[in-house]
């Protein structure tokens, strides 16, 4: 099961976002979300809505009796470039300066894990003294 979560038209460079992003590619959501909320760039606030999001999809569409949000791993993010607005300042001696001001569309999909279950501990027991390898002697 793969679920999507897209945020369109987010106010700020592709490049600057795609820096954090990195930082939770690969992670479980609860794990994801902590590291959003303590990264001190202004894209970890984009990203973690669109994460929140896309968690809050996952368990509206299946129900949380079947998806656990421990359960949800981070399968892809992908930022692209969204339209870019153009804008004029103007400088001295009657010229004037392009102003590019840069939006993005971040997508982010999220898998779901079973956990794995490990088995019990097998206990190992000695061997009787006599049992061991005569070939072998320390």
């Amino acid at each position: 099961m793969e679920i999507r979560a897209v945020s369109k038209y987010v106010r700020m460079s592709p490049r600057k976002i795609r820096r954090v992003a990195e930082l939770i590619k690969g992670e479980s959501v609860d794990r994801a979300l902590g590291i959003l909320q303590l990264t001190h760039k202004a894209a970890s606030k984009a990203l973690y809505k669109t994460l929140k999001s896309a968690a809050s999809n996952a368990i509206a569409s299946e129900g949380t009796a079947k998806v656990k949000v421990e359960n949800l791993f981070v399968k892809e993010i992908k930022i692209d470039g969204g339209p870019t607005w153009k804008r004029i300042r103007p400088t001295g001696m009657g010229r004037a300066y392009l102003v590019r001001k840069r939006t993005a569309h971040i997508g982010i999909t999220l898998i779901e894990k079973k956990p794995k279950v490990e088995p019990a501990a097998v206990k190992k027991t000695r061997r009787p003294s006599g049992t061991e390898n005569p070939s072998v002697r320390l």
